[in-house]
């Protein structure tokens, strides 16, 4: 089998599905390996690198597209590439499809067999989508203080306050591994933090190992009485595979003070804010109802190195199943990869998919 990973071509993306170490492993089992020239180069890889590393790197993403059966990549397909993909193929990447129905509606058009990261899921967690909630977690905070920065357009309250100064108050929606990092470096600050949670076994977790933070259960009152004294206000809510849920209301932002803060973590999933809209790298703020807004759905391609890293760890044991052994064998061999199948011949194959764009589904086949 072959497999390819192109260049990422969303508007700042410089993280990379395949590292040249990945390669030579792929390699070494007797993998093709196929890659875009400056495929590697946002995060620090050179071509040099995937040449010594056994792969081949050639001039155009669509020799890449023609020539592979397996296409490895970050971010889901944008326009372009969906019209490289063909029957046969499959497709190993972050999808969020919850998101957008006309990419669910196209990509399955395709006929591949799309595997999303996202709906990976072993036992509780989501081993693919945790190594990127942990970026996008202690970004938000980094991120959340230098727009509360005057300079920014924000209020000009420093988070960690300073001796004889009260600290800012950061309020994180979701305690799982996102909202958790958040909190960790919220709390590293000095911030006042809370963390909004509906499940009681993760609050006596979350209390347990974070004692600077404080948690309280996740209700709209709840939440309507906190926005008030918020400096700093995360979205870090997950239902796998499906949109997120409209926590935050536009009534809600208003009672925050103008100059604050709204990072919505959860934009790839649709974002759990009613004013939340993507936004890019290049222009990652916008404002409304006085609030700055920061919804920047690739948010770990900032940290592009970091990032591919932390990634590529999780996700090159499955490329090399899927490589070796086709995506029935892969999934015999681990029953969690049908989980991530969202589509498949024609067919849309992940149920909350389905039911956040009102569309028929059918079971996987492996």
């Amino acid at each position: 089998m072959t497999v390819g990973c192109p260049k990422e071509i969303k508007p700042q993306e410089n993280r990379v599905a395949l590292t040249p170490p990945g390669a030579a492993q792929l390699a070494r089992r007797g993998v093709n390996v196929v890659v875009e020239t400056r495929a590697g180069r946002g995060a620090d890889y050179d071509d040099e690198e995937y040449l010594k590393a056994g792969a081949e790197v050639v001039d155009s993403a669509d020799e890449v597209f023609a020539r592979a059966d397996l296409i490895v990549k970050v971010k889901e397909p944008q326009p372009v590439e969906i019209e490289r993909l063909r029957e046969g193929q499959t497709l190993f990447t972050y999808l969020h499809l919850a998101a957008d129905k006309k990419l669910t509606e196209d990509l399955v058009a395709t006929g591949v067999t799309g595997i999303a990261y996202e709906t990976v899921k072993v036992g509780h967690r989501l081993p693919l989508l945790e190594p990127m909630s942990e970026v996008a977690g202690r970004m938000s905070v980094i991120v959340g203080a230098y727009f509360l920065a005057k300079h920014s357009g924000g209020r000009g309250t420093l988070l960690g306050g300073v001796p004889g100064v009260l600290p800012g108050r950061v309020a994180i929606i979701g305690g799982g591994t996102c909202g958790t990092n958040a909190a960790k470096v919220a709390t590293g600050i000095g911030a006042e933090t809370t963390i909004l949670e509906v499940s009681s076994e993760r609050m006596t977790w979350l209390d347990t190992a974070m004692p600077a933070a404080r948690t309280l259960y996740s209700t709209e009152a709840a939440l309507v009485d906190l926005l008030p004294r918020t400096d700093l206000l995360i979205g870090a809510v997950l239902v796998p595979g499906a949109k997120a849920p409209k926590l935050v209301t536009r009534e809600m932002l208003r009672s925050m003070r103008n100059g604050t803060v709204f990072v919505d973590i959860a934009v790839d999933q649709g974002g759990c804010g009613e004013t939340t809209h993507p936004t890019t790298h290049e222009d990652p703020i916008y404002v409304e109802e006085g609030v700055i807004h920061y919804c920047v759905a690739n948010m770990p391609g900032a940290y592009a190195r970091t990032s591919t890293q932390a990634l590529t760890s999780v996700t090159l044991p499955y490329i090399q199943y899927l490589a070796t052994e086709g995506v029935s064998g892969a999934c015999r061999r681990h029953p969690e990869l049908v989980g991530g199948i969202n589509c498949q011949s024609g067919k849309l194959t992940c149920r909350e998919v389905a039911e956040a764009h009102g569309l028929e589904w059918s079971e996987p086949v492996c």
